[in-house]
Order: structure tokens, then C-alpha cells, then sequence
């Protein structure tokens, strides 16, 4: 009897102990809840409760807010004060430990945040160089035998890593094809590739580092190598559609050659050439499930304007679900005076196919 009793009395006091220490939010219709504050947009203020889980209710409709836990809340002034909070129905009263109270007019709260919250926004801003990457692998591969005699092998890859402070891209696209039987050969083998970076100096202005790397069988181009940097502008700069505009300088060094045949000798040629870089990047959202994204850089010869080289790469990507995706990829890489006598400027990309995402 004494055990049934006591273990009454501890249930009631855990009870009336977990009541006291919950947060609580009372409307001005005279609803009273209580639960965990967890977070806030500066117009909803999100309350995770055991009835009904996360709740999210509108500052309009508060009355009277008090929590338990110290919470950080973040002013229009870019300013944060941490504590336990109460409100008087006009300002949010922020108990702290050291300045004693700081009273925020609710008009001028625009994030509140748990410790955890905080913890991780924290370290949002210095994340480690394997942190915070997105992107997606596409692959694509077809194989006949018998009558036919072909081979075809298309890669793609985009990774991306994006901080408050900075930018890291990485990109690669190929195709490789080749015909056996009587007329046997490679018919195509191109390889394209790069690595970006961009500082933010302020909200629009950016400085940027690059290297664009080409390698094409066909055109007798061994190594294609691209160097830039320079400063950029976010043009347009919204969760739906970016634009970036950015001009610099560049040093380019290609290495051609080209085996000796029946008709022809073998040729070699390595050319170094200063430049200017321009370019435009942009980005659009179609929906939850579409984005297309499209670059142009062109790269004029410091040493003979008349002769340049520029880069197109767009693509799309339209989300199957979370992870997989069908994608379009164009690519064009094209110089005016390719020195292997016989080939072609131009050179054309364009494939299809899955879309694996990853992020990291």
C-alpha cells in the first residue's frame, strides 16, 4: 500500500514538474498551450507540443509567450540576445544572465532560435571542406554487337558546395564513342572539366578563381588548359533565380598533336596565350521539380583579338523523387583556329538521361 502510495506522489510531482518547466504560449482567445518553443521566422512562432507535435502559430495571434530554456533571439539589427523570453503582449522580454532584461518590440524580432538551433547555424558559417556539398552524377552507356559494332560512354558531374562567404563548383562532362568492324575507329573521345571558386566581398560583389580544362582526341588536342579570375556581380540573386555577371583576365595553354599518316606528318604544337575572361552564369527554378542552368564564358586573345575561344554548358534537371531525376545536358567548346589542319572549331555535347543527387 505505502509502495502504490509513493509511486502516486512521484507521478504527480513529475507531472506538475514537467507542466512547470514547459513553454507556454497564451492566445488572445484565451487558448492557453504549452509544449517546447522551437523556433521562429519573426512571423510564426513554432511550438512543438505532446498532443499535436509541431505547432506554428502567428505572432498576431500571441498574447502572452514564456519559456523555460534560454532562447537566442535575433533583431532587424542583425543583433542577438540570449536568454529565457516573456512577452507583455508588444515586446519580447529577453531574461538574460549578465544585462539582466532586453526588451525586443515583436516588430523587430526576425529569428529565434533553440541552443540547438543556434549550434548548428553556428557552424553553418565555418563548415569543413567536406560539408555542405550538393550535386548530381549522370551516367549514360549503350553497347551493340553482331551487325552492329559500337560503343558509347557519356559521364556528367556537378558538385557544388555553397556558404554564406563563399562558393566551390566542380564540374566534368565526356563522350566517347568508337565503331568496330570494317570501318573500326574512334569516333568521338572529349573530355571537359573544371573547378570554380567565388569570394562575396559584399552582397553583390564577388571575386572569382577558375580553371577550365579541354582534352579532345578528334580535334588532336591533348590538353586544353584555361586559367581566369577576376571580379563578378550577383545580378540576380532570389531562392529561384541567380544571375552572375564577371570579367577578368586569363593565361591559356593548349598542346596539340597529331600522328603521321600516309599523306600528312606528324604534327606538334603548344601555344601560350594571355586573354580576357567574360562571362555570365544563371540558374531558374521551374516549380518544386524543374531547374535549368546555363554558362557562357568567352575568352578573347590579348595577342590577336581576332582569334577566341568561348564555353557553353546548360542543362536541366527535372526531380523524379528525392534522389533520382531526368536530366539534358548541352556542352560546346569552340576556338577559331584550331591548329591540326583538318578539323573542325566546333565541338557539340548534348546527352540525356538519369540523374543521380547527392548532397553531403
Amino acid at each position: 500500500m505505502k509502495i502504490a502510495y509513493i509511486v502516486m506522489i512521484l507521478t504527480i510531482f513529475l507531472t506538475v514538474a514537467a507542466t512547470a518547466s514547459a513553454d507556454s504560449v497564451t492566445l488572445r482567445n484565451g487558448d492557453h498551450l504549452t509544449g517546447t518553443i522551437i523556433a521562429s521566422d519573426g512571423k510564426d512562432l513554432t511550438l512543438k507540443t505532446d498532443f499535436a507535435g509541431e505547432i506554428k502559430i502567428k505572432w498576431d495571434a500571441v498574447k502572452e509567450v514564456s519559456s523555460d530554456k534560454a532562447l537566442y533571439v535575433v533583431t532587424s539589427e542583425k543583433k542577438t540576445v540570449n536568454g529565457t523570453i516573456t512577452s507583455d503582449g508588444t515586446n519580447l522580454i529577453v531574461h538574460t544572465s549578465g544585462s539582466g532584461e532586453v526588451r525586443v518590440p515583436l516588430s523587430q524580432v526576425t529569428i529565434v532560435r533553440s541552443a540547438d538551433q543556434q549550434a548548428a547555424y553556428e557552424k553553418s558559417l565555418h563548415p569543413s571542406l567536406v560539408e555542405g556539398w550538393k550535386g548530381g552524377v549522370n551516367i549514360g552507356f549503350a553497347l551493340a554487337r553482331g551487325n552492329s559494332d559500337t560503343t558509347n560512354l557519356s559521364t556528367g558531374v556537378t558538385a557544388d558546395r555553397k556558404t554564406l562567404t563563399d562558393e566551390l563548383t566542380v564540374y566534368e562532362s565526356s563522350i566517347y564513342s568508337s565503331n568496330g568492324g570494317v570501318n573500326s575507329g574512334v569516333t568521338a573521345n572529349e573530355i571537359m572539366g573544371g573547378i570554380k571558386y567565388d569570394r562575396n566581398f559584399t552582397k553583390r560583389l564577388f571575386g572569382f578563381v577558375s580553371g577550365d580544362f579541354t582534352h579532345d582526341e578528334l580535334q588532336g588536342l591533348n590538353l586544353r588548359s584555361i586559367y581566369s579570375g577576376g571580379l563578378g556581380w550577383h545580378w540576380v540573386s532570389n531562392p529561384n533565380t541567380t544571375l552572375d555577371l564577371l570579367g577578368g583576365v586569363n593565361y591559356t595553354r593548349e598542346t596539340y598533336s597529331r600522328g603521321a599518316t600516309s599523306t600528312t606528318p606528324a604534327m606538334s604544337v603548344n601555344r601560350n596565350l594571355p586573354g580576357i575572361t567574360t562571362g555570365e552564369i544563371f540558374m531558374h527554378k521551374f516549380g518544386a521539380s524543374t531547374a535549368v542552368t546555363q554558362d557562357f564564358y568567352f575568352y578573347p586573345d590579348l595577342n590577336d583579338i581576332s582569334q577566341y575561344r568561348f564555353s557553353v554548358d546548360a542543362g536541366s534537371v527535372t526531380k523524379i523523387n528525392k534522389w533520382l531525376g531526368w536530366q539534358l545536358s548541352f556542352s560546346d567548346r569552340y576556338v577559331t583556329d584550331p591548329p591540326i589542319v583538318g578539323t573542325k572549331t566546333n565541338d557539340v555535347i548534348l546527352s540525356t538521361g538519369l540523374n543521380v543527387s547527392f548532397s553531403h
